[in-house]
């Protein structure tokens, strides 16, 4: 029987679309691309990106946690991971002070480096906001290897959405998620639902980077950042 108020297959249909118009606009820049229908072949596509031999850094993604790509990625590189943002049965963060910093450093210096994406862009560019800096400091220099995972619900037209996304959308839920579930401070978005430019202490938004192009590999080389772009709504 037709049921209308079912629109899954048409809104699959439109992630697919809008992710193999990106796809090939970041190709243009130079970023390698690929193609995921969803969670799973997602999971399978990162998970071959990875030497077996690679220490592997992770930046906080909730796009990675909804795939399984985190879990499978401890579970099978286990020490030769690190994760700052390892969370207890509680939900507070099993590292912090000094020690969650030092061990965001060591995620600079891994072989290869994971994390999600607050937006990117239909002519492709990829925009990322951040509280700490590990995240953006990553994506751009350190690392050998970068591969970034995202939802087909980050992709925006253009830098002035990209950043309406991030500061009306991305930062005030991740905010309220960082309290809710870890116990952090609230900076005001938390509890308005609304940017307020602030000046908190627990402000998420702080560093933004843009990736605009990439420098073509050297022969025989693959290209330092890669985009997994999931044709599904994930993450924040």
């Amino acid at each position: 029987m037709l049921d209308e108020r079912d629109l899954s297959q048409e809104q699959r249909w439109h992630y697919q679309q809008l992710t193999k118009k990106c796809l090939k606009a970041l190709e243009r820049n130079n970023i390698g691309a690929c193609y995921a229908r969803d969670r799973d072949e997602a999971r399978s596509i990162v998970l071959g990106l990875i030497p077996e031999a690679a220490t592997v850094g992770l930046g906080d993604s909730v796009t990675m946690l909804q795939a399984g790509i985190t879990q499978e990625i401890e579970s099978r590189w286990g020490e030769r991971v690190f994760n700052p943002f390892r969370v207890g049965p509680q939900g507070a963060f099993t590292v912090g002070g000094r020690d969650q910093i030092d061990l965001m450093r060591q995620v600079a210096s891994a072989d290869v480096f994971l994390t999600g994406m607050n937006a990117i862009t239909l002519d492709g560019k990829l925009v990322n906001t951040d509280g700490f800096g590990n995240r953006v400091g990553g994506l751009v220099f350190g690392p050998r290897k970068v591969i970034v995972v995202s939802g087909a619900n980050k992709i925006v037209p253009n830098l002035d959405e990209a950043f309406r996304r991030i500061r009306d959308v991305a930062a005030p839920i991740n905010a309220r998620r960082h309290y809710l579930k870890h116990g952090m401070d609230r900076p005001p978005c938390a509890v308005t639902g609304e940017c307020s430019d602030c000046r908190h202490p627990a402000r998420i938004c702080s560093f933004t980077v843009i990736v605009e192009f990439q420098r073509p590999p050297r022969e025989g080389r693959k290209p330092r950042i890669t985009v997994v772009l999931i044709a599904e709504g994930l993450g924040i």
